[in-house]
């Protein structure tokens, strides 16, 4: 959106502007003693992307929640949609017909159903007397949808058997089936944080076109990329509060959006990687086939971190779950030192033993217990290998090890017995980190590990894996963020096909990463500048 002319070409003023599409004014919620939200206030205009950013745990899904009526705020917030107040907590049926529509962080999504029922859901037409929903006609509808995404997933599979990928496109096109031309607001919180480069790239371009018809977005995330190359305006939460509302984005970099959420510059990551060629290899793969992985054989050395890539569907994020014996693997074998190993033959706890440890992606319902504490999620590798030992660790030195940890990482609040459901993502993920470099592994794998963090948390988290490569562990990263491989590895692999289709070596830019994986140059930009006369 112009800061000089409005949509229709007229001077900018305050009296040319039409209502806000929506209004959040005095917003203040509180969790018994604990206040989260103070004294917040948000404006996203008609036609704009707006962005809301703000480390974990400053409050940006505790806001999501206020609009959506899962939270019920304090008394005196006011929240307004087109000029018309909504009733407090919102009722999700008004906010619907208000033109609202949302895609959380956890996607919201029902996974024994299929991925046709959870598109349709809510908007299922029964015809005739008895009825009966026309499945042919639901079926044309969400083809449709996903024909606008430029997507393919299959409507009869069901959402537990999908890709992170595909669940997040699921989510999003059932958001955008509803979007009208010309009003409503879409919000999504977090809800990229699984798409691919060429997979992000369209999906902004969607929005583009949304939001040139006056409907309007609010996009909640971590990756300040899109917030610079997207966003019209941006709104910065701090602790609670608002520190900067309705800022143009236009001339800000990410150092500046870094700099706005933390209140102060964010220290470069200190790489001292080895210049000279790695001549021992540590670890060995050969032969490796399973899921969509077929032959592959590479190596890797003590200190290193490599990287894994490729499209989706290329078989790079089914490596580290058959090293680690998730999934079963049909072929190969891993040599970790002088230890050789069937990989066919590995299961998570024959893993563990072999010191593999896997930091998988989907923390929520793959790696933590969000009803167990801190402290019981940490120990839980530690007490699994005490069960096989003679003796088990002493209670004293298993307090020690959790504090140890709690402090190296940062993790917020530092309380061993604070509940992992009630941590922010980017803390939730810091204990995943520290559950498992607790048990001081020979090989690391990690998919996605700075999935859905801030900056700070990403911080900390980059530098932690860089410090376990330093201290002589072998580490290897599956992942789609072109600037998380960049800034981590040592190398990358970019595989094909299941296998692996090219190798970069040295210091490589995201855009390196990006023409690497789909030939086809550098990045494109997510949205086309936003410029006086553009409407």
């Amino acid at each position: 959106m112009s800061s000089t002319l409005t949509t229709d070409g007229r001077p900018d003023t305050p009296a040319a502007r039409p209502a806000p599409r929506l209004t959040v004014e005095n917003l203040w919620i509180t969790f018994g003693s604990n206040r989260v939200l103070r004294d917040v206030a948000l404006e996203v205009r008609p036609g704009e992307l707006h962005g809301l950013i703000g480390q974990n745990g400053s409050g940006k899904s505790t806001l999501a929640k206020v609009l959506t009526g899962l939270y019920r705020p304090d008394e005196g917030t006011r929240v307004a949609v087109d000029g018309q107040d909504l009733r407090l907590p919102v009722r999700p049926r008004e906010s619907q017909a208000a033109g609202v529509a949302v895609v959380h962080q956890s996607l919201g999504l029902i996974g024994h159903r299929t991925v046709l029922e959870n598109l349709r859901l809510g908007r299922l037409t029964g015809h005739g007397i008895l009825r009966r929903i026309d499945w042919k006609r639901e079926q044309s509808a969400a083809e449709a949808v996903f024909e606008r995404l430029g997507r393919s997933v299959p409507l009869d599979a069901r959402i537990d058997e999908l890709r992170e990928e595909d669940r997040a496109t699921v989510a999003i096109a059932r958001a955008l089936q509803d979007a009208t031309p010309g009003r409503g607001l879409i919000i999504f919180d977090e809800s990229t944080r699984a798409l691919g480069r060429r997979s992000l790239e369209h999906f902004f371009g969607i929005l583009d076109e949304i939001v040139a018809t006056g409907t309007s977005v609010l996009l909640i995330t971590h990756r300040l990329e899109e917030i610079v190359e997207a966003a019209d305006r941006v709104t910065v939460l701090r602790d609670g509060r608002v520190v900067e509302a309705g800022r143009e984005v236009a001339g800000l970099s990410e150092a500046d959006l870094a700099a706005m959420m933390l209140g102060r510059g964010l220290e470069q990551i200190e790489r001292d990687r080895d210049t000279t060629p790695h001549t021992a290899d540590d670890v060995a793969v050969t032969g490796l086939s399973g899921l969509g992985v077929s032959d592959v054989s590479f190596a890797v050395s003590r200190g290193e971190v490599l990287g894994l890539t490729g499209l989706a569907g290329s078989g790079y994020d089914d490596v580290p779950y058959l090293l680690s014996g998730v999934t079963t693997a049909d072929s190969g074998t891993l040599r970790i030192g002088d230890a050789e190993h069937e990989v066919g033959s590995l299961n998570p706890a024959a893993a563990i033993t072999a010191g593999i440890a896997l930091i998988p992606e989907g923390r929520d319902h793959a790696g933590l217990a969000g009803a167990l504490s801190v402290s019981e999620n940490l120990a839980l590798p530690q007490t699994s290998r005490s069960s096989r030992a003679l003796l088990p660790r002493p209670r004293k030195d298993e307090g020690s090890l959790v504090s140890d940890w709690i402090e190296r990482l940062d993790v917020r609040p530092p309380n061993p017995a604070a509940l992992v459901k009630n941590l922010s993502g980017g803390n939730a993920q810091k204990v995943l980190l520290a559950k498992w470099l607790a048990t001081d592994p020979d090989l690391l794998l990690l998919h996605e590990p700075t999935q859905a963090v801030d900056v700070g948390a990403r911080h900390t988290i980059v530098t932690a894996v860089r410090r376990a490569a330093a201290d002589g562990r072998t580490v290897i990263v599956a992942g789609s963020d072109e600037n998380e491989l960049s800034l981590l590895c040592d190398r990358v692999l970019v595989f094909d096909g299941g296998r692996v289709g090219r190798e970069l070596s040295g210091h490589q830019s995201p855009d390196d990463v990006v023409a690497a994986i789909y030939e086809s140059g550098t990045r494109a930009r997510l949205r086309a500048p936003r410029t006086a006369d553009a409407d």
